[in-house]
């Protein structure tokens, strides 16, 4: 073995070895195990972006409570199947800690009280993956892993379910919250839980994409109960797109780096053109950016969807810069 090679494998076995003392020992599960959370989940990571995201769905009630953890930065994890919910919070704790998803599941396996019935996936930041089907699961059960992707899924039609799942994933263009939910649906498409369906959920993470920049949520929907998950999830998917790019662009203006905020807001107005508030955030951000015709466009348009916002205009210092120009008045009386 070559000496460099020699400690790399002596300090790799030293993390590890800190990471198994350091973890608590879980106590025995009480004798009234809670129902399986069946289900089948997909957990993945743009490289291009570095978000980090998972989708998941089940004849479960708020499958989304449970299944998906995520952490900008660090990685994602979907425990599933009777889920040890702890394992979400402990795995990302341990990919922070520098434990590879191998390393992260052999201690949470070996620390756990019945591993057998246990399925879970994990994806880090640098895009390395595992996932995990206990012997104890329910058939069909099992899952697929890649560079930036681990799929699993627990009493399923078949195995033709993840199948799909990776097959739509890796095939998809666009967004990673784009992908992972037709990869979603094309694994409802090829059969899904079993026993039907009932909810959905889809996570993605990137550092400061939540509200006012403040916390790692870039996209976080649910739909807990509905006899059409996957549509219903479809149709919120829109809405949070679209909330994602508005909290980054006005994260950035609030930063007074309006020529980075105004690329993010024009998409973000394309995808809710009858959205005036956003149409409003966008007039202001294009005078941020010294574009004055183009904000008062936005203007007119944002007025013409919510004259409510007419109010707002006349007395915002934010379109200060816009009440020099001729049309102004007209625009916002």
């Amino acid at each position: 073995m070559h000496i460099s090679n020699y400690y790399r494998y002596i300090l790799g076995f030293g993390i590890l070895l800190v990471l198994l003392v350091s973890t608590p020992f879980i106590a025995e599960e009480p004798s009234d195990v809670p129902t399986a959370v069946s289900t089948f989940s997909i957990v993945a990571r743009d490289p291009a972006t570095g978000e980090l995201g998972i989708a998941v769905a089940s004849r479960f009630f708020a499958v989304g409570s449970v299944v998906p953890w995520a952490r900008a930065d660090v990685g994602a994890v979907a425990t599933q199947a009777f889920a040890n919910t702890s394992f979400g919070e402990r795995g990302l704790e341990l990919l922070a800690r520098g434990a590879t998803p191998e390393e992260a599941l052999t201690i949470l396996l070996r620390t756990d009280a019945d591993p057998d019935r246990r399925q879970v996936g994990i994806v880090a930041a640098d895009g390395s993956s595992i996932t995990y089907t206990g012997k104890g699961c329910t058939p069909w059960a099992g899952g697929k892993q890649g560079p930036n992707y681990a799929i699993q899924g627990n009493i399923l039609t078949g195995e033709e379910v993840v199948e799909n799942v990776e097959k739509a994933f890796l095939s998809t263009k666009g967004t990673l919250a784009e992908r992972l939910y037709e990869a979603l649906v094309a694994g409802d498409r090829a059969g899904g839980d079993s026993r039907g369906k009932q909810s959905a959920a889809l996570l993605v993470v990137k550092d400061r994409a939540g509200y006012g920049g403040f916390t790692d949520r870039a996209i976080d929907i649910r739909v807990d109960d509905h006899p059409e998950p996957f549509r219903e999830l479809g149709r919120l998917l829109v809405l949070a797109r679209v909330n994602y790019g508005w909290n980054e662009a006005w994260t950035l203006f609030t930063e007074q780096k309006a020529p980075e905020a105004l690329p993010i807001m024009e998409r973000t107005a394309k995808l809710a053109p009858d959205n005036g508030e956003v149409l409003y955030d966008l007039a202001v951000i294009r005078l941020a950016a010294g574009k004055k015709g183009e904000a008062l466009e936005a203007l007119k348009e944002a007025v013409r969807v919510n004259p409510k916002l007419r109010q707002q205009a006349r007395e915002d210092s934010d379109l200060e810069g816009l009440r020099s120009h001729p049309d102004f008045e007209s625009v916002t009386k």
